[in-house]
């Protein structure tokens, strides 16, 4: 059961990397070309396959599990927390909504800006602009994959298995993206962004205090079922706030219509 949740997990989350990352990769390729394109965001592919293999391994490997539990789930608290912040702010309509239409016009018009035109040989700049894109956006990914991944396998008998059901999520949702990007070749902007960060963020935040409190050496009551009870106050809270932040958002153009009447 836990592994169905740290891919979905990880699933999630990537997939609004990716398509952030898949708006630049597309504006280089329908700009300069797609061989100097797809050659950054496969080159990019493999640092962050490194940097999961490496690190990853390591922490599972070298570092006790209770030490293990506590930092990731602090990190995992802190990463949570600033993923439901963009998504309260967004609900409540204090901060816009994330534009990949908008995002592509304005680096196409960057690019041609500089001078740069369709070409058929592979130009450094497109490779640097769609690596740097891909790698980027990739290492949220990447952290959400080592650090969701390990405080799960640390709790299981194989150590390895969260990691692998972490990179399972986050290869499924790039293969996605590619496949729906690559049929519509335009920016993918119906993906519900906020909802999925909003989802994310719950999830991230409620597991980062859930193994926290372990690494402090706490004994939850009902063991895994309390993370449900954790998600549930994390959803009412930020429902709460929702609410407040929208309620005093409109407060002083209130008064302002009414000192003006």
């Amino acid at each position: 059961m836990q592994w169905a949740v740290v891919a979905t997990a990880a699933f999630l989350a990537s997939a609004v990397e990716f398509v952030e990352a898949f708006t630049i990769v597309l504006v280089v390729g329908v700009t300069i070309n797609w061989r100097s394109s797809l050659l950054g965001a496969l080159a990019a592919a493999v640092t962050l396959a490194l940097i999961v293999a490496i690190f990853g391994v390591a922490l599972v490997q070298f570092v006790p599990i209770d030490i293990l539990r506590l930092t990731v789930g602090i990190l995992l608290i802190l990463f949570g927390l600033k993923w439901l912040k963009k998504a309260i702010l967004r609900y409540s309509g204090l901060k816009a909504q994330h534009d990949e239409e908008a995002i592509f016009e304005e680096t196409r018009a960057e690019l041609r800006a500089r001078g740069e035109q369709l070409t058929p040989r592979i130009e450094p700049f497109g490779v640097a602009l769609s690596y740097k894109a891909v790698l980027l956006e990739g290492l949220e990914v990447a952290f959400i994959v080592i650090t969701f991944g390990t405080s799960a396998a640390s709790a299981t008998v194989s150590k390895a298995s969260g990691i692998t059901s972490a990179a399972l999520g986050a290869v499924l949702a790039g293969l996605l993206v590619i496949v729906v990007g690559a049929l519509i070749r335009a920016p993918l902007t119906r993906v519900p962004e906020n909802t999925l960060k909003f989802v994310v963020g719950i999830m991230l935040t409620t597991f980062g205090t859930f193994w926290t409190a372990e690494g402090f050496g706490v004994e939850w009551p009902l063991q895994d079922a309390f993370l449900l009870i954790l998600a549930a106050l994390y959803l009412l809270v930020s429902f709460l706030l929702v609410t407040w932040l929208k309620q005093s958002s409109r407060a002083p153009v209130a008064l302002q219509k009414e000192a003006q009447s």
